[in-house]
């Protein structure tokens, strides 16, 4: 089976989410305690070095904030981070530092470790993007089963049950994610993997992996 743990996914160092990843064991465990954990970790940033805009936003003074665009808290952005014109953020949303929130992308109940870009038109919601992670354009994950039951995780052949009925994709670090893709509820993304585009993905996907948009997944070739 493919290692989907916290520690196997992420490098916890690349984001102020750390203490809240350590309490759990898959990444999942953490969506429902988002919102508590950026409340109680904005009320102790530095005003030195982060604007408290009212309605629990935080930005930090360096953030690129470009007009027409929606921010609702609780919502923490970092530094040198880019929100651009028609972004919506929708709350419950810890976004790290260097990252960016593109035009027409929509955030709700997430984690954006550092350097993550969701630049175009993407919908990410109930999910957790590790450090470098990057989505292309008009990529989205699925955060709600069609039949509304409870999300499942499929790792080969095991099932484990997440009790959630929100959950988008959990990507490692490094994960590339091409144009037009669909991440299915319950989608697992190990590190340095890449996803065709134009993919549905479902399942987990192991590290250091390639996932063609047939469906099919090979592991990369070492250099």
């Amino acid at each position: 089976m493919a290692d989907i743990t916290i520690s196997d996914l992420y490098t916890l160092d690349e984001t102020l989410a750390k203490d809240l990843l350590l309490t759990v064991t898959y990444p999942w465990e953490a969506l429902p305690k988002i919102k508590d954990y950026i409340l109680e970790l904005g009320s102790k940033l530095s005003p030195d070095e982060y604007d408290y805009k009212g309605d629990n936003v935080w930005i930090h003074k360096t953030a690129k904030i470009y007009p027409n665009n929606y921010i609702a808290g609780p919502c923490i952005i970092g530094a040198e981070t880019e929100v651009r014109p028609g972004a919506f953020i929708r709350g419950n949303a810890l976004v790290g530092d260097g990252c960016v929130v593109g035009n027409s992308t929509e955030l709700k109940n997430v984690i954006l470790f550092n350097k993550v870009q969701v630049p175009h038109y993407n919908y990410v919601g109930d999910s957790i993007l590790g450090f470098k992670a990057h989505m292309g354009a008009g990529s989205i994950t699925s955060n709600v089963k069609s039949d509304k039951k409870l999300v499942v995780v499929h790792n080969e052949g095991e099932r484990i049950e997440t009790g959630l009925k929100k959950f988008g994709a959990m990507l490692g670090d490094n994960v590339e994610v091409g144009c037009n893709s669909v991440l299915n509820p319950g989608t697992v993304i190990g590190k340095w993997s890449n996803v065709y585009p134009t993919s549905c993905v479902r399942g987990v996907i192991p590290a250091h992996s390639i996932h063609k948009n047939n469906g099919t997944v090979i592991q990369k070739r070492e250099d």
